[in-house]
Order: C-alpha cells, then sequence, then structure tokens
C-alpha cells in the first residue's frame, strides 16, 4: 500500500496541474482542436469540464451534507464568455478556497459510497488531483506535448483508481481474479475480483494470475484509457487485464 499525500499536498497538486492544463491550452495552435482522449471534446470542450467539475466540488464541499449533491439552483455556473482561461483559473480557486474553509475531515457528498471510501473533503481533495492531472495530460496531448503524469499524482492514483473508483462498481462479472499492479517506481497494489466486488490489499494469501507492469503514470493512463493496454507488460492472464479495461470504462 502506498500513503494519501498529505491534505495541503493534495491541494498544491489540484493547483498545480489545473494550471498545467491551461499552459498546455495556451500553447495549442486552436481551442478547437480535438482532444484524443477525449474525442467527443473539442480543447476548449475538456477546459469547460475540468472547470465545471470544479465548481460543483466547490459547491459540494461548502455545503457538508452527505445526503445527496448539489441542486440544480446550486450548480447555476456564470459562462466563461470571452475568458475560458480566466474562467478556468478562477473555478480552481474556487474549489481550492472551499477545500482550505473544510478541512480534511469536514463530510461531503461524493458519488462512491459503495466504494467504503471516505465521504469527506480530503477524499474529494483526492479525487481532484486525479481530475485535473488526466485531463492535464489530455491537454498537453492535444498540443502535441504530452508529459508523463508527477510521480506524487500517479503513484496515489493508482491507489485512487482501484479503491475508489473501480471499488464502486459491483460486483466483478467475470470469473474471479486476483490482479497485481507493479509500478517501476516500485510500489505494487493488489486486488481480488469477485462476485463481492474490488478488494484491494486483500489479507488471503496467493499469487496473481495477472500482473501489470510499467511506470505509475502509464498504469494510470492506462486504467482511465488515455494509453493502449498493450502499452504496459502484463504477465499471467492477459484477458482478465483486457476484461477489467472494458469493466472500468472511463472518461
Amino acid at each position: 500500500m502506498t500513503r494519501t499525500p498529505r491534505f495541503d499536498d493534495l491541494l498544491t497538486l489540484i493547483d498545480d496541474r489545473s494550471a498545467a492544463l491551461r499552459s498546455a491550452a495556451a500553447a495549442a495552435s486552436s481551442l478547437q482542436a480535438r482532444v484524443p482522449g477525449c474525442p467527443d471534446w473539442s480543447l476548449d470542450d475538456l477546459v469547460y469540464h475540468l472547470g465545471t467539475v470544479q465548481r460543483f466540488w466547490a459547491v459540494t464541499t461548502r455545503l457538508a451534507d452527505t445526503s445527496g449533491p448539489p441542486g440544480a439552483d446550486q450548480r447555476a455556473f456564470p459562462d466563461p464568455g470571452g475568458d475560458l482561461l480566466g474562467w478556468s483559473a478562477e473555478s480552481t480557486a474556487l474549489l481550492l478556497d472551499a477545500l482550505r474553509a473544510a478541512g480534511p475531515e469536514s463530510p461531503a457528498w461524493t458519488w462512491w459510497a459503495a466504494s467504503g471510501a471516505p465521504m469527506t473533503a480530503a477524499a474529494v481533495a483526492r479525487h481532484q488531483v486525479q481530475e485535473a492531472a488526466v485531463h492535464a495530460y489530455d491537454a498537453q496531448e492535444t498540443a502535441g506535448k504530452p508529459d508523463p503524469l508527477p510521480a506524487a499524482v500517479a503513484v496515489d492514483g493508482v491507489a485512487e483508481f482501484l479503491s475508489v473508483g473501480m471499488s464502486s462498481l459491483g460486483p466483478w462479472p467475470h470469473r474471479p481474479a486476483r490482479v497485481a499492479f507493479t509500478a517501476t517506481e516500485g510500489p505494487a497494489w493488489l486486488v481480488d475480483l469477485s462476485p463481492a466486488g474490488v478488494e484491494l490489499e486483500p489479507a488471503a494469501s496467493g499469487d496473481p494470475v495477472t500482473t501489470v507492469h510499467g511506470t505509475a503514470s502509464d498504469l494510470v493512463l492506462a486504467l482511465y484509457k488515455r494509453i493502449p493496454a498493450d502499452a504496459l507488460r502484463v504477465d499471467g492472464d492477459r484477458t482478465v487485464w483486457t476484461e477489467l479495461l472494458a469493466w472500468s470504462a472511463t472518461e
């Protein structure tokens, strides 16, 4: 297992990756360029998406109410007008201000209640690091200069994807399997997939049927379908890796 970054560090990473997205967008030849990782979107759609996501979680964090998401009237966000990048920067600032004011233990509604992961401002911040980081990669790829995810983002990103995203999906629909993810930087994660769902770092002993190797950045990018599945080395039953990616399809 790896340790989640401290709350203040999560906020710094949100700020850094959001700024990286804007820098890539500003450097692109056109905001109408199509985004390879989100082919239905142009670059301005991508920037707008992240801004609305950050404003949504800013409202959600301020409400500190786990009973449900903000209502439609609470999500009436202003239009960017002619300054999309300025509006994006304001969106990031609103999210960071809300998270700082709330503090890490403040309750918050989240979509991942089924995973058993915390429903707190810290958990929101943790996921928003990944949201900003993957979309910054999207913007960089669109501009023609994609960089690997920073190590601090990517290492926690593997654990966050497995323990939050995948663990929210319910029963594994295929034959039970144990999968190991091994990062070249050193960390490794073990998951059991079964009718009970996803269990990260299971207590029971046993060897994995499938082991996926790559840098932490490549592991995250493959899980989010930003790079091809065959960009990673897979030992053992490759079918399980293919099934896992299809089952966990996400933006």
